[in-house]
């Protein structure tokens, strides 16, 4: 079940920015607030990584299971349908930064930049914050925008996000399929970003050209 709750780390806030507003049920309600206050009662300057992060969020899940099985029995969910559980979870992380939940925005952002900030086999960066990263093609995520994700020699992924247009970056808008598996070069300008419901800036690496190896 642990796995069930990974879920709530995938909600981003561009996720919750175009989320559709609806009715949430007592049941939902009381699991947010729930896990918000376990959250708030945590010293966050203790957490300072992807992985700490990670543990105080599905902690805090985990500690109100029998009120997020109230919330699918709410919903007429069963707990064997996985995709609507995963709704559920989804749904839950979006209430939290809808309702301001400073810890789990403060956390999730954690998370994410640190996802992005994965250090890369490759040419070293340069004072400028550019540099180029080597590896295997394997998809594109989307997370409000379009990341493209490599896996290096050891198979540690490193996501770069999609901004702009870059050389040749028309091949890619329709079909990723023909290249994944591929030995690709990625040239990236790090940039430093603002995300105000975090409160605060986080850098990013910009893909500003792709090729094939």
């Amino acid at each position: 079940m642990k796995k069930l709750f990974l879920f709530i780390l995938t909600v981003t806030f561009s996720s919750y920015l175009f989320a559709q507003t609806r009715d949430i049920g007592p049941k939902e309600k009381a699991m947010g607030d729930s896990v918000c206050n376990c959250m708030a009662k945590l010293d966050l300057t203790k957490i300072t990584n992807k992985t700490e992060a990670t543990t105080a969020i599905t902690t805090c899940i985990t500690q109100h299971l029998e009120l997020f099985m109230a919330v699918a029995d709410e919903r007429k969910i069963s707990v064997d349908d996985q995709d609507g559980m995963t709704k559920i979870g989804f749904d839950i992380g979006v209430n939290l930064v809808k309702n301001g939940c400073a810890p789990f925005i403060k956390l999730s952002a954690m998370i994410a930049n640190q996802e992005i900030q994965t250090k890369t086999e490759a040419a070293p960066e340069t004072t400028s914050g550019t540099g180029a990263t080597f590896g295997t093609l394997k998809r594109i995520d989307n997370k409000g925008f379009n990341y493209f994700v490599i896996a290096d020699a050891n198979q540690s992924e490193k996501s770069f996000i999609w901004l702009r247009q870059f050389p040749g970056s028309e091949k890619f808008t329709n079909a990723l399929l023909p290249y994944v598996g591929k030995k690709v070069k990625i040239s990236w300008d790090e940039l430093e970003v603002y995300i105000p419901a975090a409160k605060g800036y986080y850098k990013v690496k910009e893909v500003t050209d792709l090729s094939l190896q």
